[in-house]
């Protein structure tokens, strides 16, 4: 039997990206998807559900006061960009705690937790999370251009450049993409592990990097400048 997981979030692009997870899973069934945590009380009342991935930080009222509104809640993962919570969300008896942006690898080890919560009593035949398809799906952001939202991977994006008010998402596959959007709040959207900033108007996907020195970067055909403050980041991750 699938595992039937409800997602609770405010933030529409969010509920896409873990609908998308979900999909790709053959033991795990999308239960519905809900945008704050009311509906998802009132989902929680009619239907049963296996597997909560919840949102913390919502209007009217936030995942954490949900969850303890719940007599008998489900297995939840809370999905949040803020990593303060986590104390409170483990102190709620959660299986696991996923910060934005959450990578499918990440996000499998967390159902991985729900399904070993599950397992038979000693003797039974265990029932063993069945692995993703050949091809998971690959991580992505949402940004706002032209009216529209557009969907751009993220082992795509070669740079980044900061633009006055917008930001210019240089990409191997199609056309750069002009978002309003400030360098700095795009940057929380880019994990760690696959990106790095290397100047105040520069942003970079290791992934793309030819060649560096101190002070310049070759990515995409430019020299980008390496500045001075960002020097031991880019150390850092190269390093890795």
């Amino acid at each position: 039997m699938p595992l039937h997981c409800l997602l609770v979030d405010d933030e529409p692009l969010a509920l896409d990206v873990l609908e998308t997870y979900v999909r790709a899973v053959p033991t795990l069934a999308l239960a519905g998807r809900c945008e704050n945590a009311i509906q998802a009380f009132q989902v929680l009342q009619q239907q049963p559900v296996d597997v909560l991935l919840l949102d913390i930080q919502m209007p009217q009222l936030l995942g954490t006061d949900l969850l303890r509104s719940l007599r008998h809640p489900p297995p939840v993962i809370l999905t949040t960009a803020y990593p303060q919570y986590a104390l409170e969300g483990f102190e709620l008896d959660v299986v696991d705690y996923l910060l934005k942006p959450i990578a499918f690898d990440r996000f499998l080890r967390a159902i991985d937790k729900v399904a070993g919560r599950q397992a038979p009593a000693a003797g039974a035949s265990p029932s063993p999370l069945m692995p993703p398809l050949a091809e998971p799906p690959e991580a992505f952001i949402y940004v706002r251009t032209d009216r529209r939202a557009v969907k751009v991977v993220l082992h795509d994006i070669q740079y980044v450049e900061s633009q006055k008010d917008y930001v210019l998402i240089v990409t191997s596959t199609d056309k750069p993409l002009l978002v309003k959007q400030s360098l700095s709040s795009l940057a929380e959207l880019l994990p760690a592990d696959q990106f790095v900033r290397i100047h105040r108007s520069f942003i970079v996907g290791l992934r793309h990097v030819k060649a560096y020195t101190a002070q310049h970067m070759e990515v995409a055909g430019q020299e980008l400048p390496v500045g001075g403050l960002y020097q031991k980041d880019v150390q850092r991750s190269l390093g890795r």
